[in-house]
């Protein structure tokens, strides 16, 4: 169930498709993550107003992230850790929800890769 077979190099338009598809993230998390980590800490007004989600959706998705270990809330501000942490995070969380021995998986790894640059520049900006 988490050991896909699917290319090590992930394609960086392709993020959001395996965030979903290997992460089990919804839609709306996955926007949100996904703004988090290219624009750096963000309130839930900016990520809500971006993704043209009612705020509601928004925090849930948020308080969602934030309970699967992707994401932190400081006061009013939201922030990734940093990728590589974020995405092993998750999928340890879902081997451990599914019985499944956690273990190093390439496209988990690629994943977190690929986020690291965009999550860099929007911090050194």
């Amino acid at each position: 169930m988490y050991y896909t077979s699917a290319p090590m190099v992930i394609n960086p338009g392709n993020v959001k498709k395996y965030l979903i598809t290997e992460l089990k993230l919804s839609d709306e998390e996955s926007e949100s993550f996904l703004f988090i980590i290219n624009n750096g800490k963000s309130n839930l007004e900016k990520i809500a107003s971006s993704s043209k989600l009612s705020k509601n959706i928004v925090l849930d998705a948020l308080e969602s992230l934030v309970a699967k270990g992707m994401i932190i809330n400081i006061s009013t501000e939201y922030e990734s850790l940093h990728p590589k942490f974020a995405v092993v995070n998750r999928y340890r969380r879902l081997c451990q929800d599914h019985n499944v021995p956690f273990k190093r998986n390439l496209l988990i790894d690629s994943l977190g890769t690929v986020l690291q640059q965009p999550f860099e520049d929007a911090r050194t900006k």
